[in-house]
């Protein structure tokens, strides 16, 4: 049997149940493939979005519906032993990739307030405009479980803000282009047996300018919370599934604001109205 078959079962057999299975629950759950898309699956040459490649080649086999896939490769300035890892690992795995040229690292390189955020805006953008280029309606990216919770937690303890990382979005800059995470329900641990599993190497953060950023960085800040929340397991072991579950079914009436478009709501604003139903339904009962 061909390695990339061998490691291709491994996905549907040894982590069927931890990736695989979770892999379709959040495509089917988030209804995130429809007839007739085309899907540009962006992969930096990490292990999560080499997994998510493999995985969208494998549910292309089984699933009823017909769509089309092309696996995206931006370049924004990467060495070229790291294009080459990337080409020789597409390779290995039988991913047809396509390479597109940007100059995003030269350019952040000259930025010094928050260039990991203003390097994943640009790294979107360019990834939009030329997945529709090519005649895509969504582009894919490979954030899974752990991106999710820790972006929960980031925004609580450094953004004084509670929101989460959304299973799929609606562009706002590129209408009629969306978003989707299909690794919404895997757990980085389980990438990563996978990898190691099957002896492969990936790609790690190949930017030139997290080699010399500061305790205070962006990156750092996510390592910060990475351990924060390993800590935390070690006491309750659920930590991470409560973290999660905690931007599901939000019961608003315990919320003091809440913003929807551009409306911000308080609980103060039918305070009262609220008081008056307690008290004429309590007066209903005696």
């Amino acid at each position: 049997m061909e390695r990339y078959k061998e490691i291709e079962e491994t996905i549907t057999k040894s982590y069927r149940k931890v990736i695989w299975k979770r892999f379709v629950k959040a495509i089917t759950e988030f209804d995130m493939i429809q007839e007739g898309d085309k899907i540009a699956v962006c992969m930096s040459g990490g292990k999560d979005s080499f997994l998510m490649a493999k995985c969208f080649q494998e549910i292309k086999k089984h699933r009823n519906r017909e769509f089309e896939l092309v696996f995206l490769v931006m370049n924004p300035g990467y060495s070229e032993k790291n294009i080459a890892q990337i080409k020789s690992n597409a390779k290995l795995l039988n991913i047809p990739i396509t390479i597109f040229e940007t100059d995003i690292f030269e350019r952040v390189d000259r930025i010094e307030d928050n260039p990991c955020y203003l390097c994943a805006r640009m790294r979107r953008g360019y990834l939009y405009e030329k997945a529709k280029e090519l005649g895509c309606n969504k582009i894919a990216l490979g954030h899974h479980f752990d991106d999710v919770i820790e972006t929960v937690l980031m925004g609580m303890l450094y953004g004084a803000q509670f929101q989460t990382m959304m299973p799929k979005i609606n562009s706002t800059n590129h209408p009629g282009m969306e978003l989707i995470r299909p690794l919404y329900y895997v757990k980085e641990e389980d990438v990563i047996r996978w990898r190691d599993y099957n002896g492969l190497e990936f790609l790690k953060c190949a930017c030139k300018i997290t080699e010399r950023m500061e305790v205070t960085s962006i990156g750092s800040k996510r390592d910060e919370i990475k351990k924060l929340i390993k800590d935390l397991k070690k006491v309750y072991d659920n930590i991470d599934i409560n973290i999660f579950r905690s931007t599901q079914e939000v019961n608003l009436d315990t919320i003091i604001s809440y913003k929807k478009g551009n409306e911000i709501h308080n609980f103060l604003d039918d305070y009262e109205n609220r008081r008056n139903k307690i008290i004429e339904e309590s007066e209903k009962k005696c």
